[in-house]
């Protein structure tokens, strides 16, 4: 008796920024192959920003992603920076992290309301979603409207913003700025925490995974901006050492490399790896409601990625409100250097995780060399781990649920493949299998 080989087509999965095609073949008792196939051409930022002038860098790698701009200005801004040996005050400092603040508010919110919260009730799109559950989506754009004020205030504007540069901002914001912003981010924030209590009563698939988590860790703070590259295996180096510990590697299936730890194999980071590495850093407020819902690490289960982000969203307006009240206007907006022959490299924690950055500068300041490892690559692997280890559990449902949980697990890591190429089409192939 033999089983009628079978194959699924998805020619454009809805719901992740960009475009790609997702291989698997399988049979009743196995899967056999899971391949994230990224088939567009790469950008090429690296290769354009040689030959640029080094303080061109934060503008440039802005316009890689509209999403999370900031992210990568954020860590040019840091390389350079650790090229020319040069520290910004802890004013400074403070701005950058409020400003990071925004993007994690408008970029998890973006994920949780109009591109993930729709898989949990049933829902083909947000729009669709929105006709039964509107407060659902207005409270999103609401917390997502705070986000973007902070964009505009402290970026010059919402989307590639254009207020940093190296050593600071081009303007710091006045008192009285923050002052009137004050009032918005509160009562987002009132609204972010309903958000947590409703993201952890959604239903959610069984599907806990071993991996091995990487992110920032900083003693001092839910990391951003700043701290040593840690993992839940042991892993402790400083961003220095990174290129040391892990490799990009290029498959045949996909145009677009794959990071591997060089002692192990795959690894993930975003916010189930931050949450899980860094939960006693988040403020006294979001451990609470964590504490009130019984979700404390670890968490393993990508389905519930969506908490973790609302949870992320709500430390970010703590930590906001935390840095208005006790801003000081720092005495000069930047601080400047003279360029030198000089290499330099960072890591910050984009909303979708570790964003690595490398760069050379000659005594001219021109770009040598640029290396740009992004999150979204950083999990690629992962997620064909992750599929090849949760299809086994779901093989009896009908294989328009089965292409449908597939879609929702990989909206579980919020893919930005537009950072590196893009995503996503599925085809899911059933091998026949005789038995007797």
């Amino acid at each position: 008796m033999s089983g009628k080989g079978k194959t699924i087509k998805v020619d454009y999965l809805a719901r992740v920024e960009g475009e790609g095609a997702l291989f698997i073949r399988y049979d009743d008792n196995h899967v056999h192959e899971v391949q994230l196939k990224i088939f567009e051409p790469p950008r090429f930022f690296e290769a354009f920003l040689r030959g640029r002038d080094y303080t061109e860098a934060p503008d440039i790698t802005a316009r890689i992603c509209g999403i999370c701009p900031v992210a990568y200005q954020m860590s040019a801004l840091h390389a350079m920076e650790d090229a020319l040996h040069l520290v910004p005050t802890s004013e400074l400092k403070a701005l950058r992290r409020l400003l990071y603040c925004g993007e994690w508010i408008e970029s998890h919110m973006l994920h949780v309301s109009m591109l993930h919260a729709p898989d949990f009730l049933g829902y083909p799109s947000a729009v669709a979603m929105a006709k039964d559950h509107p407060e659902v989506v207005q409270q999103a754009l609401e917390i997502k409207k705070a986000g973007n004020a902070l964009l505009r205030l402290l970026g010059g504007r919402e989307v590639h913003p254009i207020n940093v540069r190296i050593g600071g901002f081009y303007r710091t914001p006045t008192k009285e700025q923050f002052e009137s912003l004050r009032e918005q981010l509160s009562a987002a924030r009132d609204l972010a925490e309903r958000m947590c209590r409703w993201a952890a009563s959604l239903p959610f698939p069984e599907n806990t995974q071993k991996f091995e988590f990487v992110a920032l860790v900083n003693p001092d703070e839910y990391p951003m901006n700043e701290g040593r590259i840690q993992s839940s295996e042991g892993l402790d180096i400083s961003v220095k050492d990174y290129e040391k510990h892990f490799r990009e590697v290029q498959v045949p299936h996909s145009t677009a490399l794959h990071s591997v730890l060089i002692e192990r194999d795959s690894y993930l980071v975003g916010p189930m790896a931050r949450f899980n590495l860094n939960y006693p850093r988040l403020s006294t407020g979001v451990k609470r409601v964590a504490e009130e819902l019984g979700f404390n690490p670890p968490c393993s289960n990508p389905f519930k990625s969506i908490v973790v982000r609302c949870l992320e969203v709500l430390h970010a307006f703590d930590e906001a409100l935390r840095i208005i009240d006790n801003y000081q206007p720092p005495e000069h907006p930047y601080l400047t250097v003279e360029p030198r022959e000089a290499n330099g490299c960072a890591a910050t924690e984009a909303p979708r995780g570790l964003l690595y950055h490398r760069y050379g500068i000659n005594a001219q300041g021109k770009i040598t060399q640029a290396k740009i490892v992004a999150p979204t690559s950083q999990n690629q692997k992962t997620i064909e781990k992750d599929l090849r280890l949760m299809l086994p559990n779901f093989m009896h449902l009908p294989e328009s649920q089965l292409q449908g949980l597939c879609e929702r697990a990989i909206r579980n890591y919020d893919p930005c493949i537009s950072c590196s190429t893009h995503f996503l089409q599925l085809h899911l192939q059933h091998d026949q299998q005789g038995s007797s």
